[in-house]
Order: structure tokens, then C-alpha cells, then sequence
């Protein structure tokens, strides 16, 4: 991106921060788990619906303008999480070439003066790795955004012992207990067995320094946190990573962790992490009690499926619509989305992982970046923490892969999301109301139609749409007195904005 161009942008979206105030999510309280120990809210109540984005080498391969204009377009979109590695290598460095470790794990050499040798311009202090960390922190907070930390990626877990996880945990809590919008993310891409007393030093050190933020553990394709660590005091919600592999597409993995022809169903993991017997694998028993579950990571956007070979078809916008609503609708508390270009800030002149070849500020014009708002806004305008997911409201024969129907009940609504366009039975009675007010959603847009009103019976619902042509619907059902939305309202923009 040419400089003078960037600093126009920023000139505009400084302009427009000023003229609009900005949420601050956390002048709620701190994030807590809610009592039914399936959604997150602040200590006031208000609910809070993750929408997160993959910025995972945020720290190393942008610049300050950079991140300032990343963050403000993720606010506009409406993302309110971004999953970043602090470490992914030994030694890390960012863009300002200022390192960030070495093996001995000894942070105070690389928060000194004597290391730090390099200027900004605009700086009249030395800034170093850490410096930047804290200014990307700083922004996104004052975006009204959380940053969720994966401390150091799993593949580096070898290289740190325990006695090093505790020494950078005290580091990592202590540096940022402060901070309002810090999320901790222990792991990273890995199977939870590996370097286990590793992860749990590092996770339990951070707790200790700083009690007051929600931690996670990020695991390896098609795999839960559920799974190992379920029971450990220090994680208050599950995470699991549901992957980039179509039905069907196994790879030759050794140790393959899910049933098969079952590697798009994301669904199915939100029902592991939480134990339910009919969707266990043998051998992954789930101990402990219930807690808030997340796809950390689904297919992303413009990513080879399965990765490796790119010549495959890649992902695109309507199957990161069917990963975000599959995940919600079957219970989670928010979705984390994904773009090959974003997650690693692809530019010209740098070295593409995944066959990524798109700018990342062009890949934020994609399709599916731009259309996660729209969940996020369908869920704010619901009391959507008082749902579950409950299968049984679909009174027709529910399908498998493309064709499964998943259904979110709440006390006077009812959310569907059907991605193929199969015609479907739903009973409306299963809500409050003794007439229903009924809606279809177009995730691709936003947009609403009222379908009217109709008894408490099994109603039918034929879709407008060729099957598996971008069809995918929600339909939305509420008490007919209860205006969560207008009759005349034909786009969730009119609500929000």
C-alpha cells in the first residue's frame, strides 16, 4: 500500500472515530461466564458476542499506521476480537526488526534500553518488541476491541520448560494485568498432550499475576481444549479448531481425532466439548463441568482446502457463512473468522504461506469479512445468552453434511439456519406465544422479509432458491408480541445503524 494513500485513510478514519463514539465493551466489568455456563457476559449482565478475526502475526508484520488502520476497518465491520501470537518463533521479530525472545527466556534483556536500539520518527523513546505490543493493544482497545493472546505457538513447546513457561507467564500477566481488553489463549495448534506441564505452568503463572482475565487453550485441527483440559481450574471456556479439510479429505494423519466424512461438521464439537455422550469419539471423555464453547479456528476464506495442495478449490464467502451460523446456532457464544490473507498479512514482497496471494488490505474487500457482521447483529437483537440448541423443533427429517438444518431455541424465538435451501418442518409451539412472527434472513446481505404470522402448529417452509446455489437462509421466529424486529424492517443495517 502506498504511503501517502494509507495516510489518507487514516486521516478519514481518524475523522470518523472522533464523530462517532466508540463502544467500549468492558465499561460493562470484566467478562465472566454466565450462569447457564453456555455464553459470555460482562459483570453488569450485558451479554457480549465474540466476533473474532485470525491477526495471528499482527505484531510482526505490521508497522503502527498499519495497525491503526486494521483496527479501525475491524471496529467498522464489527469485530470485537483479534486472535494474535505473541511468539511464534524463537527468536520473534517485528517489522521494526526489535526482537522479542531467545531461548533463555529472559524478557528483561529485551525490554532494556541496552537492546533496544531503534527509533521511530515520531517517537522521542527507544521502542522495542514489546512497545509495539502494548501500542497494538492500546489501539484496539481504544476501538473497543479485545486481544486475544496465544501466548507462544505450540510448535515452540519444546523449547520451553516449565521453569521458563512460569518466568514468561509472571512476565506476560504482569505486563498486562492492567489492560482492559486482554483474552489469554495458552497452546496453539497443538494436541493438548504435548508439552502439557509446559502449557499448564505457563496458564497457571499468567493467573496468578492476573486474575481478572478469561483464558483459554487453542488446539490442533479438528480437536477440543475439552478434551484435556476441561477440569483445570485456570480455563474458563473451551476452544476448538474445526480446521480447513472438506468431507472426505484425511491426509494421511496418524492420530485423526474425529469420525469419518465428518471434517465440515463443526457442529458435532460444540456437543464433544461439553460431553454429550451421542457425539463423543472413543477415548475423548470430557471431565469437569460445562463451560462456554468457540471455533477458534474454521475454514477460512480464499485457503486451499486441506492446505497443502493449491491446486484445490479454495474456501469461499458462503462456506464461511455455514462454519459462523453451524457453531452459533449449535450453542456457541460467538464465532472466530478467517481469511489465508489476513491471518499472516500477506503484502507483495513477502513470502506466501497456503498459496496466499492477495494484499491483506485487498482481502478485507472479500465477500465473506464483510458478511460476519450480520450474525453478530442477529444475536445483539435477541436475548440470545437465555438459548440452546435444541434439534428437536425440526419435525421433518433432518439431513447430513449440507443438508443439516441447525436450530437455536430461546424462550419466545427461534433461530434456523439452512444452508442447502431443502424444505424443512418446524414447530412453532416448542416458543412462548400463541402467534408466531416469522422472518428469513439473508446472511449474505443482512436483509429480512417478513413472512407474517402463523399458528402454533408444524408449519412448512419452502425456500425461494436453487438448492445449493448460495441458498443458505435463516429463518427467524419470535413471539408475534414481542418486537425484537419491525414488520416494515428489511435489513438488520436499519436496526444498527
Amino acid at each position: 500500500m502506498r504511503r501517502t494513500t494509507l495516510l489518507t485513510l487514516l486521516a478519514l478514519l481518524a475523522l470518523s472515530l472522533q464523530a462517532a463514539k466508540v463502544y467500549k465493551p468492558w465499561t460493562n466489568g470484566k467478562l465472566q461466564v454466565s450462569a447457564n455456563h453456555r455464553y459470555l457476559v460482562h459483570e453488569n449482565g450485558t451479554p457480549f458476542f465474540w466476533l473474532g478475526n485470525t491477526a495471528w502475526l499482527m505484531p510482526e508484520r505490521l508497522n503502527r499506521d498499519e495497525v491503526e488502520y486494521y483496527l479501525n476497518c475491524e471496529r467498522e465491520q464489527g469485530y470485537n476480537v483479534e486472535q494474535v501470537q505473541v511468539l511464534n518463533a524463537i527468536p520473534t521479530f517485528n517489522v521494526y526488526g526489535q526482537a522479542a525472545n531467545d531461548e533463555s527466556f529472559d524478557f528483561e534483556k529485551f525490554t532494556s534500553d541496552e537492546i533496544v536500539n531503534s527509533k521511530l520518527s515520531n517517537s522521542k523513546s527507544l521502542y522495542g518488541y514489546w512497545d509495539h505490543l502494548d501500542y497494538i493493544v492500546d489501539m484496539a482497545a481504544s476501538n473497543g476491541i479485545y486481544i486475544a493472546m496465544d501466548c507462544i505457538w505450540g510448535s515452540l513447546i519444546e523449547k520451553m520448560s516449565p521453569e521458563k513457561a512460569t518466568k514468561y507467564g509472571r512476565f506476560l500477566g504482569e505486563r498486562y494485568a492492567k489492560k482492559p481488553n486482554i483474552i489469554w489463549m495458552i497452546g496453539g495448534d497443538i494436541m493438548g498432550d504435548k508439552g502439557m506441564a509446559s502449557w499448564e505452568a505457563l496458564a497457571r503463572a499468567i493467573r496468578k499475576a492476573d486474575p481478572n482475565h478469561l483464558m483459554t487453550f487453542h488446539p490442533r485441527g479438528r480437536t477440543t481444549s475439552a478434551w484435556w483440559y476441561n477440569d483445570r481450574e485456570w480455563l474458563d471456556f473451551n476452544m476448538f479448531q474445526s480446521g480447513h479439510r472438506r468431507y472426505g479429505q484425511r491426509n494421511g494423519d496418524g492420530d485423526y481425532t474425529i469420525r469419518d466424512n465428518t471434517e465440515e461438521d463443526n457442529w458435532r464439537y460444540v456437543a464433544m466439548s461439553w460431553g454429550e455422550k451421542a457425539e463423543q469419539i472413543e477415548g475423548r471423555e470430557v471431565k469437569g463441568p460445562q463451560k462456554p464453547v468457540i471455533d477458534g479456528e474454521p475454514s477460512y476464506e480464499d485457503i486451499p482446502q486441506g492446505l497443502h495442495d493449491f491446486s484445490q478449490p479454495r474456501w469461499q464467502d458462503y462456506d464461511v457463512r455455514r462454519y459462523a451460523y453451524w457453531a452459533v446456532f449449535a450453542g456457541c457464544f460467538g464465532h472466530t473468522y478467517g481469511h489465508n490473507s489476513i491471518m499472516q498479512f500477506m503484502r507483495p514482497g513477502v513470502l506466501a504461506s497456503f498459496g496466499a496471494g492477495k494484499a491483506w488490505w485487498d482481502a478485507m474487500n472479500d465477500p465473506g469479512y464483510q458478511q460476519m457482521k450480520y450474525l453478530k447483529w442477529l444475536m445483539l437483537a435477541l436475548p440470545f445468552t437465555e438459548a440452546e440448541a435444541d434439534q428437536s423443533v425440526i419435525t421433518s427429517p433432518n439431513g447430513e453434511r449440507y443438508d443439516r438444518v441447525i436450530a437455536l431455541r430461546g424462550p419466545d424465538f427461534l433461530l434456523l439456519y439452512n444452508y442447502s435451501g431443502r424444505p424443512m418442518q418446524v414447530d412453532l409451539a416448542t416458543i412462548a406465544g400463541a402467534k408466531k412472527a416469522v422472518w428469513l434472513m439473508n446472511p449474505a446481505d443482512g436483509s429480512l422479509q417478513y413472512l407474517g404470522e402463523r399458528e402454533n402448529v408444524k408449519a412448512d417452509f419452502n425456500f425461494d432458491g436453487a438448492y445449493l446455489r448460495q441458498s443458505d437462509r435463516v429463518l427467524i421466529v419470535t413471539d408475534a408480541s414481542k418486537i425484537y424486529f419491525d414488520k416494515a424492517q428489511t435489513s438488520l443495517l436499519e436496526r444498527f445503524y
